[in-house]
């Protein structure tokens, strides 16, 4: 990609301090099976390189599958992979931070165009909702 379209993605970003340990959420964020719980189905595994599925609703013209592949696994600090569906071709940052009475979690979803601007008030809306759904899997027992 060119610096200029580089230049002309918007990118969303969502942070949010939860009372819980890096240890803890660097779990939820990385084992599939508790991804699946706040986020969506998916044959995620943390090892940079890996490709993997997540699954949505289908709808007309989409299967629901959203093409993904690790590109950061550093534990207890970042975690990233690309986002592909729809013609959107993204990255997904989340960055954890130690603060005081939990984690401080920084997500950036990057990589929309001009013309995509409905797909970003739809990851905007999206991502406000599965980070809830995190905050519950967390209260839930994550151990």
């Amino acid at each position: 990609m060119s610096n200029s379209a580089a230049e002309n993605t918007r990118t969303l970003v969502i942070e949010r301090t939860f009372a819980h340990s890096p240890e803890k959420l660097w779990r939820a964020l990385t084992e599939s099976s508790l991804v699946a719980e706040w986020l969506l189905k998916n044959d995620f595994e943390p090892i940079v390189g890996r490709k993997f599925r997540f699954h949505s609703q289908p709808m007309p013209q989409w299967d629901g599958a959203i093409d993904c592949e690790v590109l950061v696994v550093d534990p207890l600090k970042q975690l990233s992979y690309s986002w592909n569906a729809l013609g959107l071709e993204s990255v997904v940052l989340f960055t954890l931070i130690p603060a005081e009475g939990g984690t401080h979690l920084r997500m950036e979803h990057s990589g929309f165009r001009p013309d995509q601007q409905q797909a970003y008030g739809g990851a905007k809306y999206g991502w406000q909702n599965f980070l809830n759904n995190l905050e519950r899997v967390l209260h839930g027992g994550v151990k």
